[in-house]
């Protein structure tokens, strides 16, 4: 039988690269120690966090490399500084460098497409959405309008209704908020005993979005790219 916390898939990967590198077929307390201190960094919450974070990003990133019209017409980035896209100034002084999600540059146009990848939307990232446009805008050196959207995978009705309601002044700050398949969440808020009372408000506005396409599919976002 395993031992607890044994995992012997991962124990098999290990064993067979260090193998191969070495060899010699590694000592079992050596692999025992190793995945210990691979499942510490990995388990760690900001570690897993960033995973999934990152991979989505570069998942995205993929999609959009394989769309011939973007793949046509636009600079694909994944994670770059925002002084590194044109029309943007560097951090002044001892600022941190900000950093960009995803940017796509239109090669004709320069205009610039910021995205951010978020799987899910938790309270402290919708106020780091309005931190993030606040710093764009500030850091902005062309006099050029540019795009700031958010693709997400979120189920909240009340935190998809947020983003797609959150301004900046009298303007909304995301240009579009995109969903990876509206019809998931539209389905789940369909669904008996889907919520409570108190989530029916950010149901209603939740479909509300969807239904006037300011909360629209990564499909219908591909294809107003490649317009």
């Amino acid at each position: 039988m395993p031992r607890p916390d044994e995992d012997l898939e991962l124990e098999a990967i290990v064993s067979d690269a260090i193998e191969s590198h070495l060899g010699s077929a590694p000592a079992e307390d050596f692999i025992r120690d190793l995945l210990v201190r691979i499942k510490g960094h990995i388990g760690s919450e900001n570690k897993r966090k960033n995973l999934v974070g990152e991979g989505f990003e570069d998942t995205l990133a993929g999609l959009l490399r394989r769309w011939e019209p973007t793949v046509r017409s636009y600079d694909i980035r994944v994670r770059p500084a925002l002084h590194d896209l044109p029309g943007f100034y560097a951090p002044r002084g001892s600022d941190k460098t900000k950093k960009v999600d995803l940017a796509l540059v239109n090669r004709a146009t320069g205009h610039r497409v910021l995205v951010s990848c978020k799987w899910s939307v938790r309270s402290d990232r919708e106020e780091q959405f309005m931190t993030d446009f606040d710093a764009y805008s500030k850091l902005e050196s062309s006099g050029k309008s540019f795009d700031y959207v958010l693709v997400t995978n979120e189920f909240d009705p009340a935190r998809l209704a947020a983003a797609c309601e959150n301004r900046s002044g009298n303007a909304e700050i995301f240009t579009r908020v995109v969903h990876v398949n509206p019809d998931g969440p539209r389905e789940a808020y369909a669904a008996p005993n889907s919520g409570s009372r108190a989530r029916a408000g950010g149901m209603e506005r939740a479909i509300g979005h969807m239904a006037s396409g300011r909360l629209e599919s990564l499909q219908r976002w591909f294809e107003s790219l490649s317009a």
